[in-house]
């Protein structure tokens, strides 16, 4: 996905009287998840190795606030190459003609108990779709020994891989097909921020 837009919702609880503040994604802290049911009998999941991204908050006026991400869809693991190698093809990602997903938040909408809902632009092999991700276990920013400031938080959804043109499949001959529709997706986030020098 240029970067992930999760990054909003851990911001939030950062609110206060300091001015807009831009954190970074860290991609070595972070993943980007997924699963799927293969042959109707198990679930086999994967990730995105390389993760990007930032967020401009603006605790005056959080509608202000903004983030955009990004994965590289070369980067993607299942722990079985040729698998990988057929999700990286024409069939699926199509990674030579669309080499990376991006999400783009629009709005973010707060829960309960530290929970927000993250509503943005989902685009995968050039189609874009709205998707709401739910974010949870906000953690409270800490200081990393380092000059900067971390935090951190988990985010999950499911799409139809079929409304981003994904639509290779085969038959069962039992019944059903090899690989599901629906395809959950998790993100596990740290995001960073360097601290004014005192």
């Amino acid at each position: 996905m240029r970067r992930l837009a999760l990054l909003v919702p851990a911001v939030l609880c950062l609110a206060g009287s300091a001015p807009a503040q831009e954190w970074q994604i860290d991609g070595a802290h972070s993943a980007a998840q997924f699963s799927v049911r293969h042959l109707m009998v198990t679930t086999v999941r994967g990730q995105f190795g390389k993760i990007s991204g930032s967020a401009v908050y603006d605790p005056a006026n959080v509608a202000k606030s903004s983030i955009v991400a990004e994965v590289q869809v070369d980067s993607i693991d299942t722990r079985e190459p040729k698998r990988d190698a057929h999700l990286k093809s024409a069939d699926f990602f199509d990674a030579a003609k669309y080499p990376t997903v991006r999400f783009q938040s629009k709005s973010v909408e707060p829960g309960g108990a530290g929970r927000f809902k993250l509503i943005g632009d989902l685009t995968i092999r050039g189609v874009t779709r709205q998707v709401a991700f739910d974010v949870e276990g906000l953690a409270t920013p800490i200081k990393d020994g380092r000059g900067g400031e971390r935090t951190g938080a988990t985010a999950s959804t499911k799409i139809s891989r079929k409304d981003f043109g994904m639509t290779w499949n085969r038959a069962l001959e039992a019944g059903g097909v090899t690989v599901s529709d629906e395809v959950a997706l998790m993100i596990d986030l740290e995001l960073v921020r360097k601290l004014a020098a005192n």
